[in-house]
């Protein structure tokens, strides 16, 4: 479960490995060490970041503003943070999605 830690704070971060220009967004499963996100958007100026935020704070059922990126800014592989769920509700959740 290397994928979702829990942050120093307490809020869990959750890593995800990024394939932007997807034919639909979707969770797919794992990629090594993150959970793999399939996003429509393209990697330009920060739209595919934006999507991944929308996408995991819709997934989680969290507002938009709990959810941030931890790092990974430039990267496919980011680090979300988490507010306002445990790392326990969080797990549970990623357990129920499709994958």
């Amino acid at each position: 479960m290397e994928y979702l830690t829990e942050g120093p704070d307490g809020a869990p971060l959750l890593t995800v490995y990024v394939q932007p220009k997807a034919s639909q967004n979707k969770i797919a499963g794992l990629h090594g060490e993150a959970v793999k996100l399939m996003i429509t958007a393209p990697p330009v100026d920060g739209q595919a970041n934006k999507a991944v935020l929308n996408f995991i704070a819709k997934s989680f059922r969290l507002p938009k503003s709990q959810v941030t990126l931890h790092s990974g800014h430039q990267s496919r592989t980011k680090r979300l943070r988490l507010e306002g769920i445990t790392l326990a509700e969080a797990q549970a959740l990623l357990d129920k999605m499709p994958a």
